[in-house]
């Protein structure tokens, strides 16, 4: 029997599902370790894999939030930049929109350029917009720079050459000359050779920043894990929800800076679908960050720019923060919203909840691993909404720690608990607010998708503020972004820019072959399947729109003018012309995994993630599972710790806070096992990762495959 195994590493904890060929799932919850992930990642592994062998794993594959953390903590490599003769400030200048508290501040400084300014480099060239060469290289000014940069023990380079999109020869002979004499070296003709001089430069600038980074951390996971018995292929999961071999990853760096967000959204689109929804909206709460994006038809948005290390709002998507990076990825809106944000008090004695987090290490303070500051997920345990899941928690830690908020607001401390529970309820729809209402799109008639640790506790309250009336929580909810890398097939992005190409179809052809040679299939295989799509806008703007190619040109107008007006409200007709060409080549990523046994009320709602009746390792309860191991200290990978109190093996009560209700109230306490029928609020529903919080006026019904919905006003979708 062969096995799959998917490990989500977040900025609190690290979640392992391993699945087998009959479609059984078992998964495991551990603290994930800052100083190495990757121990982190061996403890989780050896828990769910259990007494299984390990050399009979076929794949792993993993969403890791190294290259965003490189950026955001600014320790990646030091890199040079090489560009044109004339343009060696435009880094340094760069582009920085003040937003939140900068407006008003007089001293405000700019954050430093990804480069700093003595580390940019020119070389005597030049290239048209159409390929055309201006000036011809010169390969002295390559190799002057060349010897500069080894001068100043730089290991890693960026060339980005004015209009090199168009025509990449002096990118490939300047590259040639560097990488004589410093061991890394990329072009942006290889990264994303696409239109557009300042974000092109940023993404190269990115790709060997990180490069170095990402290809010792797979190198030393391969072997890592290899200790373990465990020698099956790695893959990685890019920001656009597909995946990639870790070669091609190491390869292509900047393309995984969203890789862990986007396997959360890839397992909600079938959920949403399963429940009768074609659109939904995926909310992700984990640790650290809540991640909002909209799936329309069962797929994702996707956006081809986003901003990285920003100080703005929702993860740096506002333009002009942060550093441009344009790669696929899908688009999502992200607070620092989580289990683990610090609620504080401001200097004028506002509380406020986030963005800084506890994160793992010393962890909310009911963890009992030194944190004393009061965090989101002690005020849920105040609340009544958590008992013990994954780590045992301390109620008496978590009423300290709120009590240093409840003595200085004049309040009780429940009362502060559930303004803190509020605040970042409020935090986390201002994600949902951006994907959706800034856009045009009308929430209402979509379903909330939940999960992660902390997802399906503010679910419900997230769906009211936007009048949604259907949430929806998978099994498996609080590992569901390690269960949709599973479900992620292999993949390959190509772009290319070309002002009025006269052969967009032999263009696009040629895309498709170089990223099928990136997957090693064969486009003629049945199973690979290439998206063909091309960037347009009306002639004499100077921003376009992405939509899917045609050969009629009739068609392809047709297409544009609607997506036009979607985009901007407005009904335009007029002369377009095409910027650039996008191909995507899609592979599954292993043998088709068997249909999973249904569950007794019906098909499952989740393939990716079957529990089948007669599976020999099922969705363990606490107390009896890997995901009930205890778990390492932080800054330690095997650190005993007591095992968390298992839960009643059937329905309970406990207090929990409802302000409908008047304060505290005994509520029923249930498990997805031990309730039929309609549960209506207020409820608690526990799983092994996570909990189900069913306010008053909602209600929850099991739905098939295990799937709990949440519905208003006492009317449940079957």
């Amino acid at each position: 029997m062969g096995y799959t195994i998917g490990v989500d590493v977040g900025g609190t904890f690290t979640d392992v599902v391993v699945r087998d060929t009959s479609g059984a799932i078992s998964v495991a919850k551990c603290l994930s370790t800052h100083y190495d992930p990757i121990a982190g990642i061996l403890t989780g592994v050896t828990r769910a894999l259990g007494d299984r062998d390990p050399a009979q794993v076929t794949r792993v594959v993993h969403a890791t939030t190294l290259a965003t953390n490189a950026v955001l903590e600014r320790t990646g490599v030091r890199v040079a930049y090489v560009t044109t003769q004339g343009f060696r400030a435009a880094i340094p200048l760069g582009r920085y929109a003040r937003v939140e508290e900068d407006r008003y501040d007089l001293r405000f400084t700019p954050p430093p350029p990804p480069v700093a300014p003595g580390d940019c480099f020119e070389v005597v060239e030049r290239v048209s917009a159409r390929g055309d060469v201006l000036t011809p290289l010169d390969p002295g000014s390559a190799r002057r720079a060349a010897a500069e940069i080894a001068a100043r023990g730089i290991g890693s380079a960026a060339v980005c050459l004015l209009h090199a999109y168009a025509n990449p020869d002096h990118e490939r002979q300047v590259a040639a000359i560097l990488r004589e004499r410093i061991p890394d070296v990329v072009t942006s003709s290889e990264i994303w050779p696409e239109i557009r001089e300042y974000e092109r430069a940023t993404t190269t600038i990115m790709s060997a920043y990180i490069g170095p980074l990402m290809a010792s951390y797979l190198t030393r996971l391969r072997e890592r894990l290899a200790e373990l018995g465990i020698r099956a292929p790695i893959h990685v999961m890019e920001s656009s929800g597909g995946v990639v071999s870790a070669e091609l990853a190491a390869r292509r760096a900047v393309a995984t800076i969203e890789s862990g967000p986007a396997a959360g959204v890839l397992a909600a689109a079938p959920l949403a679908a399963a429940a009768g929804f074609a659109d939904a909206i995926s909310f992700d709460m984990g640790g650290t960050t809540a991640k909002a994006c909209v799936v329309r038809g069962g797929r994702p948005e996707i956006t081809h720019e986003f901003h990285v290390g920003g100080k703005g709002s929702f993860g740096g998507r506002r333009a002009g923060t942060g550093v441009p990076v344009k790669t696929p990825a899908i688009d999502l809106a992200e607070v620092g919203a989580g289990g683990g944000s610090v609620a504080w008090l401001d200097p004028a004695g506002a509380l406020r909840v986030g963005p800084r987090s506890a994160g793992s290490s010393p962890g909310p303070a009911c963890y009992g691993l030194g944190g004393s500051e009061p965090t989101v997920t002690d005020a849920n345990l105040v609340l009544g909404y958590l008992s013990s899941a994954s780590i045992p928690l301390s109620p008496a830690l978590a009423d300290k720690a709120l009590d240093r908020l409840a003595g200085p607001l004049g309040v009780t401390r429940e009362q502060a608990a559930y303004a803190v529970h509020s605040i970042v309820s409020a935090s986390m729809a201002s994600a949902v607010h951006v994907v959706t209402v800034q856009r045009g799109i009308d929430p209402r008639g979509f379903a909330l998708v939940a999960f992660g640790g902390a997802g399906p506790m503010h679910a419900a309250r997230v769906a009211e503020r936007f009048g949604i009336s259907t949430v929806v929580v998978p099994p498996y909810c609080g590992v569901a972004s390690a269960a949709g890398l599973l479900s992620g097939e292999l993949c390959a992005d190509r772009v290319l820019s070309r002002l009025d190409a006269p052969d967009p179809a032999a263009l696009l052809t040629g895309l498709a072959a170089d990223a099928a040679a990136d997957l090693g299939v064969s486009l003629s295989a049945p199973e690979v399947r290439v998206l063909r799509s091309v960037d347009a806008r009306f002639k004499g703007q100077s921003h376009d729109l992405t939509v899917d190619w045609t050969p009629d040109r009739r068609e392809l107008e047709s297409r544009f003018f609607s997506r036009y007006a979607r985009v901007y409200g407005i009904e335009q007709r007029g002369e377009i012309e095409l910027v650039s060409y996008r191909v995507r080549v899609t592979t599954p990523a292993g043998p088709a995994q068997p249909a999973p046994a249904p569950h007794p009320s019906g098909p499952p709602g989740l393939a990716t993630e079957p529990r089948p009746s007669d599976a020999p390792q099922p969705l363990p309860k606490v107390g009896s599972s890997a995901a009930s191991q205890p778990i390492p200290e932080a800054g330690s990978s095997d650190a005993p710790q007591p095992a968390p109190s298992p839960r009643p093996p059937g329905p309970g009560t406990r207090r929990a806070y409802f302000p409908e209700s008047g304060g505290y109230a005994e509520v029923p306490v249930h498990t997805r096992d031990t309730f039929t029928g309609e549960l209506r609020g207020p409820a608690v529903v526990e799983d092994a990762e996570s909990t189900i919080v069913v306010p008053p006026g909602w209600s929850a019904a099991l739905a098939p495959g295990l799937a709990v919905h949440l519905t208003r006003s006492g009317e449940i979708r079957r």
